[in-house]
């Protein structure tokens, strides 16, 4: 059985041997610092990271088609792009695509400084296709702080 006055003299005598050691008082500002300074840098790099990313403060944008429904047969169509707070953006590329209506090749245009684009396109829809889509999308102007994560609208191709 342990003996209790024992126990509580080898536990003074080790607080006492602990608090007469120097070499731990020195020690510890040393990796206090080291610490910090790790810290400071690791905090450095993340945040260098974060504002490289440049996606966190860049706005999305969109394409606004007119007209958004359109027949079969040769035609224009202007395309309006626009940030998240509906200003127009130039200097954007945008692409119709054939989605489920075809289209003869890729139509694209650069917007211009209304932020709009008008593209020539020739629509066609499958035998016992009533109606189909058009695909639209955009390449943000280079060194902007624009992205296009976002699926863009479509066109409604509709039969004559």
């Amino acid at each position: 059985m342990l003996d209790p006055n024992r126990v509580h003299r080898r536990l003074a005598d080790g607080i006492a041997e602990l608090r007469d050691d120097e070499r731990a008082i020195e020690g510890l500002p040393v990796r206090l610092v080291v610490s910090l300074v790790v810290g400071a840098a690791c905090l450095s790099v993340m945040l260098n990271l974060v504002n490289g990313v440049g996606g966190l403060a860049a706005s999305e944008v969109d394409v606004r088609p007119t007209p958004e429904v359109v027949e079969t047969g040769a035609q224009e169509l202007t395309l309006r792009v626009v940030d998240a707070d509906g200003n127009p953006v130039s200097g954007a590329t945008v692409i119709v695509d054939g989605g489920t209506a075809s289209l003869d090749g890729v139509a694209t245009a650069k917007t211009g400084s209304d932020g709009n684009a008008t593209v020539s396109i020739d629509p066609a829809l499958g035998s016992n296709q009533a109606e189909g889509t058009l695909s639209l999308d955009v390449k943000p102007p280079a060194g902007g702080s624009y992205v296009d994560r976002r699926e863009n609208s479509h066109v409604l191709v509709i039969g004559e």
